[in-house]
């Protein structure tokens, strides 16, 4: 993990990749304040958890392998990085949970509150990517990546809901395949883009509560879940065909867009979906 983003125009480091560079003080008024983030044990919940942290926000990370989110929090937790400002960083908690039960989302919502005393933000990350043809597509997948993508997702809103207080923000990653169609990914695309279209419906009824509830869609970014892209020069070509900015994106990129969905200057931003994919869903 490396919160040495925000990467720049132009300047490649290696086939789609780009040279990054540390963070300039933004978002000050994040300081302080308490996020959930799921999925947290590596990727970009992982990069969410730390990035949250320089930037002195506590974080509940929260991970179905507890053993890697601990890992994760550890290392986090265990940095000299210094807060742009000169502020205190934030301090990581990792916790176990499994998102298809709703019962685990308002253990973290306790859990926030038992250990920061509130609960200001909550990041629906955690999703599971099955590769299958629609042809293919087994009863048992199906059914786990509706559950991951889409119940967890309205789990953990919920659980938000009830434990926030009025100026909380939720984020929910949707992915650019809400839009965009690609062989063999015909359960993971229907999930996305539930999730894009729940939380438009989450938007309108939690505007009562004072929450905005906005989601992020990734497009080709550089994580674990695109190696298999990386390690295949032709496949490689291939996506970043697809991208008008032909690279990669970074996942400082995604997290400079949470950062933004989280503070103040979104503040009369929910029901939207921005898009973190090199402008891919036009191609």
């Amino acid at each position: 993990m490396s919160d040495t983003a925000y990467p720049p125009a132009t300047g490649a480091e290696g086939p789609g990749r780009v040279v990054g560079r540390r963070p300039a003080a933004v978002y000050p008024e994040l300081a302080g304040s308490t996020a959930v983030v799921t999925g947290a044990a590596r990727g970009m919940g992982a990069v969410f958890s730390e990035g949250l942290a320089l930037r002195g926000v506590n974080v509940v990370a929260a991970d179905i392998d507890l053993d890697a989110v601990k890992a994760t929090a550890e290392t986090i937790n265990a940095g000299q990085d210094a807060l742009p400002d000169g502020g205190t960083r934030g301090r990581v908690v990792p916790a176990a949970v499994d998102v298809v039960d709703p019962a685990g989302h308002e253990e973290l919502a306790r859990l926030a509150h038992a250990e920061f005393g509130r609960l200001d933000h909550w990041v629906n990350n955690a999703g599971v990517f099955p590769h299958a043809f629609v042809g293919d597509i087994s009863p048992e997948q199906i059914d786990a990546v509706l559950k991951v993508n889409v119940q967890g997702v309205l789990f953990g809103s919920q659980a938000a809901a009830r434990h926030m207080r009025p100026g909380g923000a939720i984020v929910n990653m949707s992915s650019v395949s809400a839009v965009r169609v690609r062989k063999g990914r015909g359960a993971y695309c229907a999930s996305k883009a539930s999730v894009a279209h729940l939380t438009e419906s989450l938007a309108v009824e939690l505007g009562d509560e004072g929450l905005r509830v906005n989601s992020i869609a990734p497009g080709y970014i550089d994580t674990e879940m695109t190696r298999w892209v990386q390690e295949d020069p032709a496949a490689l070509r291939h996506a970043l065909d697809s991208v008008p900015l032909h690279r990669l994106g970074s996942p400082q990129e995604v997290l400079g867009v949470l950062l933004f969905l989280l503070s103040d200057s979104a503040r009369y931003v929910t029901g939207h979906s921005i898009a973190v994919d090199g402008g891919s869903r036009h191609v």
